[in-house]
């Protein structure tokens, strides 16, 4: 039965609730199909064409303000415009919603009575006097009049969460709201349910319109308990609510809390026991300075971007004031010119709407003019001067509007007051000056001050992003356009298009690119402006960020993050962690708080350093970029006629080498123009770095530009904001980190390191008092940058009296050694692996990639001594470094034909190794690497050959491979046959590939290859976030860039405790064993896979026995790892 047959008043509820209508699109496709669907068509009751004229009254407004704007570019006289504007909408339930116009209106029509002519001509006539004077006022008010129109109309027609505060009276539409909804085949959700029962507590609905709800709701499989638990609702709205569910249930009582569920792991049972000892670290900053900060970090995010001063200084010229003051007069005129198009574009799109025609009108409501207009200025201002592809910025476009909207909807919903008392008291478990009950974690306390969050809205698709993101890219070509020459006077010169739209081949494929005029860029050259704006997410936090406690809460205060970050459009991995059992979750959610909650600060020691070679020339060896001025520069003048053709070829790459040594540099410019900008805006404050993970468990901060994952300058730039004394040890593992930094000793023992830093105890002082003046020993070392920090640590420690109260803020690593193989030997109990990776105790550290090209060495010899020329032409040529970075992949991955590139671009780098010898040599080479890796790792090499066989089976069977992680992650690749669509329309036709969807065909290939690497990387993150929440239970400050601890001086023995005995209990798992149960269970026992034919129930029994024929395992003993100095260090 269709849902339009009926809807009058209230009992009309009961029967839309019922299950009718065509299924729609899953939930996630929601947003598209609701604003981008086909009409559809149904009958009606003559009251339902009623509550339909009812509910589209608002849309006359569009019309209206349409007609104004017409009417304003005709000049027609103010009489008839205020004849226009005097027309009102019947009052709601009055006149059956037929509009009438007012009847001077109509008697001034085309068409009046003959009679009323004369006496119109008249007045036209004696008006026709005063018409010059009041045009100009007319204009005014025309554009006062539009412009209240349009904020009008945006507000009556915003598209609302259905969780919207029902007011009284507002039933008759909340219905049709719903017969809507269940007309287009999609299913109430609860926010729906808790609006609908809330107007019915308020308007005191009888109890069988309630009844009918309930049990429509419970069809729905949602359950009562959870519009208490899991909707945010305020105490009118909680009362409401209440109010109308015990009218229908009188013993129904509310839950107002879920209990709390418990991690059952045994790998975290100490981590959540509560009876062991505990000592959580807290910040060292008071209550009243975190709420300051806090404050500070709202305001930021309800802005939605933040303005940082450049670090690059511009000479202020007149050349260079007139064009910034150009730039301020352009960009007052292109705010008004988009405000223009902005509203006629809407006004175009609700003109569409009104007629039945799917459009964006909706979205564009979402935010106020004023805020388009401002998120397409700054996307104008930070196009790179070649231009950037056309679905990037759309993208970027979309996804902003998206974010924004996600807070200002919070701000609608009264969240934001909700969040700052929940996070005032929160802040009582961190601040140095307060003190809880009992110690918790701070997702527990956090959970414990009030009711879980509500799922926020589901990100919109990505076709429903790029279809926005493309409108607005177009306002922003169609409507921004300056003088050609800017320094003409105003109107001296026509308007030329700030923004172009070409196409240009980019790998062998046509994309399309908006580019800036060249004297766009020239003008912004000129003007050098010192200000960079940045979108508030890729700013670090300042203050702590909000504890993780589901898949859809966390990090930042109000702008939304994704717990597991994933391509644009990529569901798959939400849909797992929401399914996941929220407990199972705990050891992730808890990891990635822990992280985030690390306070950090800059080292202004480096930063002045690294400005000065900034500002001055750049220095490519110590990784500073230079500037686009030393660029090479390509051959100018014109070729003579006879200029041969090789030439011709010869000249033609050299500039296309030019160019692309010029993009590179300026990329890498850039990006060190805004880590420097964002290290000097932190300069003296105190900072955050909130975190998520990839979809294998991996962490990382969120934020891109400013952060310790970067390279040797982003992490010399960082430090811990609150220092520890070094004690005893503290100093002398400063020097040992010192010296690793230097790579001059790797093969020594941490005695002789400890010993050499003693030696060069001179050049470490030099370096921290000169270090631009002096001997310039830093420069030498592997991360000079980070050795020059730990050179001026190790200075201002040694002059202090007494060098154990020295309080060090600088971040000391503890490095794992070939960290995969490490997992891949424990896996195995491989014992000849577990040596060659430091497994095992020794007085030396083992170095795998001198044993590989030893034993590769080997082999070469052998050959040699046989006539095999290649062999003989490797002759001295087969070293560490040759063979380390394919020993160094292997493990996650790397094919043959990886590994020879990887091998011919080592020996390229050889001056003097034959070059006729390249193909041949690296071809033999990786052969040799790999036979001498299956002979020192056996068991390695049999479980990588395992894993691959499986995921290459279970591809076959069209589904994607998926295992959980031992601290419960649950993880599915995301590697599918690419699937394109196409979006058509505007400027430019959008084709997008679609690899990462789950109802594609898995890729096989990619399955296979994808499985070994990514379940060692899952392995890897379950150790650091183990190692995290141990080092966190006794109260110590950690980091991780994934298999390299941080911590203090003074804590790197605990730390290096806690890493070993929580690698031993991972491993002490059956890792292996719970995999293959997981995979059969997942894969050859469920009924969606049971096999049909004959073929298919062969290839299930060979998927089976794979499965189970796990590989053999050596005797290596676990426990000799706790022994092993070399293990991380």
């Amino acid at each position: 039965m269709s849902a339009l047959r009926w809807g009058r008043g209230a009992a009309g509820l009961g029967r839309v609730l019922q299950s009718c209508g065509r299924r729609g699109l899953p939930t996630e496709e929601g947003t598209l199909g609701v604003g981008l669907g086909p009409r559809r068509s149904s009958s009606a009751s003559p009251h339902e064409k009623d509550l339909r004229k009812d509910w589209g009254h608002v849309e006359l407004l569009e019309v209206l303000e349409a007609r104004v704007r017409q009417l304003q570019a005709e000049s027609v006289s103010e009489v008839t415009v205020n004849k226009v504007d005097v027309a009102r909408l019947p009052e709601r339930g009055g006149g059956g919603g037929n509009f009438q116009p007012p009847r001077k209106a109509q008697m001034g029509a085309k068409g009046a009575a003959p009679q009323h002519f004369g006496r119109w001509a008249a007045k036209l006539d004696k008006e026709k006097q005063t018409m010059q004077k009041r045009k100009q006022r007319l204009e005014v008010k025309l554009q006062v009049r539009a412009q209240r129109l349009a904020q009008k109309l945006a507000e009556k027609l915003k598209p609302k969460p259905l969780q919207m505060e029902p007011r009284l009276g507002s039933f008759k539409e909340l219905v049709y709201v719903f017969i809507m909804v269940k007309d287009a085949g999609f299913t109430p959700d609860l926010l729906s349910y808790a609006a609908a029962l809330q107007c019915m507590g308020r308007l005191d609905q009888d109890a069988r319109t309630i009844q009918r709800c309930l049990k429509q709701m419970a069809r729905d499989r949602l359950q009562l308990q959870d519009l208490f638990t899991v909707v945010p609702l305020s105490e009118e709205e909680r009362a409401a609510l209440l109010r109308a569910i015990v009218k229908a249930r009188p013993t129904f009582r509310p839950r107002l809390r879920p209990p709390p569920q418990v991690n059952t792991s045994t790998l975290l049972r100490e981590v959540y026991a509560k009876d062991g000892p505990v000592s959580y670290p807290k910040l060292h900053l008071p209550l009243k300075t975190l709420q300051g900060f806090f404050q500070q970090q709202l305001h930021m995010e309800l802005t939605a971007s933040v303005c940082v001063e450049s670090v690059e200084k511009a000479v202020l010229t007149k050349e260079t004031m007139h064009a910034r003051k150009t730039l301020t007069n352009l960009r007052v005129q292109w705010e008004a010119a988009l405000h223009r198009a902005l509203q006629e574009t809407k006004a175009s799109l609700a003109r569409q709407a009104h007629e039945g025609r799917p459009t964006l009108y909706p979205f564009l409501c979402l935010l106020s003019e004023h805020e388009f207009v401002r998120l397409l200025t700054q996307t104008l201002q930070a196009l790179p001067a070649q231009g950037k592809s056309f679905i990037s910025v759309a993208q970027e476009l979309g996804r902003r509007t998206f974010s924004r909207h996600m807070v200002q909807k919070q701000q609608l919903n009264n969240q934001v007051q909700a969040l700052e008392r929940r996070y005032t008291q929160y802040l009582r478990l961190l601040a140095s000056d307060t003190q809880v009950a009992e110690p918790h974690l701070p997702r527990q306390y956090w959970e414990a001050l009030g009711l879980p969050e509500a799922p926020q809205e589901k990100p919109w698709p990505v076709p429903v992003l790029l279809q926005l993101g493309r409108q607005l890219a177009e306002l922003l070509v169609q409507a921004v356009q300056m003088p050609r020459s800017p320094a003409a006077p105003p109107g001296s010169c026509g308007l030329i298009p700030v923004l172009y739209h070409v196409y240009s081949f980019r790998s062998f494929r046509q994309i399309g690119i908006l580019k800036p005029h060249p004297a766009f860029v020239q003008l912004l050259a000129t003007a050098a402006e010192p200000m960079l704006t940045f979108e508030t997410v890729d700013v670090p936090m300042l203050c702590p960020p909000r504890p993780w406690t589901s898949p859809h809460s966390g990090a930042f205060l109000l702008s939304p993050t994704k717990l597991m970050r994933a391509v644009e459009g990529t569901t798959q991995h939400q849909q797992l962690l929401e399914r996941c059992p929220p407990a199972e979750l705990h050891g992730a959610l808890d990891t990635l708080t822990q992280l985030g909650n690390c306070a950090w600060r800059v080292n202004g020691h480096v930063l002045d350093l690294v400005l000065e070679l900034f500002r001055d020339k750049g220095c490519s060896r110590l990784g500073v970029p230079p500037p686009p001025s030393e660029a090479p520069q390509p051959p100018e003048g014109r070729l003579p006629r006879d200029t041969p053709p090789a030439r011709k070829a010869e000249l033609r790459r050299e500039m296309a080498r030019c160019l692309k040594v010029a993009r590179e540099m300026h990329s890498l410019r850039m990006d060190a123009l805004y880590r420097l900008s964002l290290a000097q805006h932190l300069r003296h404050r105190i900072f955050w770095l909130p975190h998520n993970m990839d979809f294998r468990g991996r962490t990382y901060p969120c934020p891109p530009h400013f952060n310790h994952l970067g390279s040797d300058l982003a992490r010399a730039l960082l430090e811990f904001a609150e220092g520890r004394p070094l004690g005893p040890h503290g100093l002398d593992w400063l020097k040992i980190h010192l010296v690793n930094l230097t790579g001059l000793k790797k093969h020594a023992s941490l005695r002789a390191r400890l010993a050499f830093a003693n030696e060069v105890m001179e050049d470490i002082l030099d370096s921290a008092d000169q270090p631009m003046a002096g001997r310039k020993w830093w420069m030498e070392a592997d991360e000079p940058w980070q050795a020059l920090a730990c050179c001026v640590e190790i200075a201002r420690a040694v002059r202090t009296p007494d060098p154990a109260t020295y309080v060090s803020h600088l971040p000391v690593h503890q490095d794992g050694s070939c960290n995969g193989l490490q997992h891949y030997a424990a896996l195995g109990r491989d014992s000849v692996g577990a040596a060659s990776v430091n497994l095992m105790p020794s007085d030396l550290p083992q170095d795998v990639y001198s044993g590989v090209a030893a034993q590769v060495e080997a082999f070469r010899r052998q050959d040699a001594e046989q006539g095999l020329r290649v062999a003989q032409a490797l002759e001295g040529f087969v070293s560490r470094k040759v063979v380390k970075q394919t020993v160094m992949t292997v493990v996650y991955g790397v094919t043959r034909y990886g590994g020879r590139l990887q091998i011919e671009r080592r020996l390229r780098e050889l001056s003097d190794f034959p070059q006729d010898f390249l193909w041949e040599a690296s071809h033999y080479l990786v052969r040799q690497v790999f036979n001498s890796l299956q002979e020192m790792f056996s068991s390695t090499r049999a479980i990588q050959h395992w894993l691959t066989e499986s995921a290459r089976l279970i591809s076959h069977t069209g589904s994607a491979v998926e295992w959980v992680t031992p601290l419960g992650i649950p993880v599915i690749q995301p590697y599918h046959q690419e699937a394109k669509f196409t979006i058509r329309g505007g400027i430019q036709s959008i084709t997008c590939s679609k690899a990462k969807d789950s109802s594609q065909k898995p890729n096989i290939k990619k399955q296979k290859n994808g499985f070994p690497p990514n379940f060692i990387h899952s392995l890897d993150s379950s150790h650091m976030m183990l190692t995290a929440l141990h080092c966190y239970r006794k109260g110590l400050t950690f980091v991780s860039v994934h298999d390299c601890f941080w911590t203090h001086a003074a804590d790197i023995a605990i730390m290096n405790q806690v890493c070993r005995e929580q690698f031993v209990r991972l491993h002490s798992q059956p890792i292996l064993q719970d995999l293959s149960a997981f995979l059969v269970k997942r894969f050859c026992s469920s009924p969606s896979f049971q096999p049909r034919s004959v073929a298919q129930r062969a290839q299930m029994a060979k998927l089976m026995e794979t499965l189970q024929s796990l590989p053999e395992t050596g005797n290596f003993d676990l426990e000799q790892v706790k022994r092993s100095t070399y293990f991380f260090s």
